[in-house]
């Protein structure tokens, strides 16, 4: 095995249990993110599609995507919906 191999072995190793730490991190906000969305719906406050459509909503706002273009897609889902 090459120095260069050798190297790279150790950044693959180095990579993998750094983004095994990451999703070991990450387990208790996903798990709050589920419970969140089971509490909206079994209150009644949000159908799955409703949040599906807010998710999609707020993921377009933080890319800074213009809002004529989520209005746009507001309007066109909720007359999907029954709204308009």
């Amino acid at each position: 095995m090459t120095d260069q191999n050798k190297e790279k072995e150790e950044y693959v190793v180095k990579f993998i249990k750094s983004f095994d730490a990451n999703e070991k991190a990450m387990e208790p906000f996903k798990e709050h993110r589920k419970d969140l969305r089971k509490d909206f719906v079994e209150n009644g406050w949000l159908s799955r599609d409703e949040m599906r459509h807010a998710v999609r909503a707020y993921r377009m706002l933080k890319k800074d995507e213009d809002f004529d273009s989520l209005q746009s897609i507001y309007d066109k889902l909720s007359k999907t919906l029954g709204y308009f």
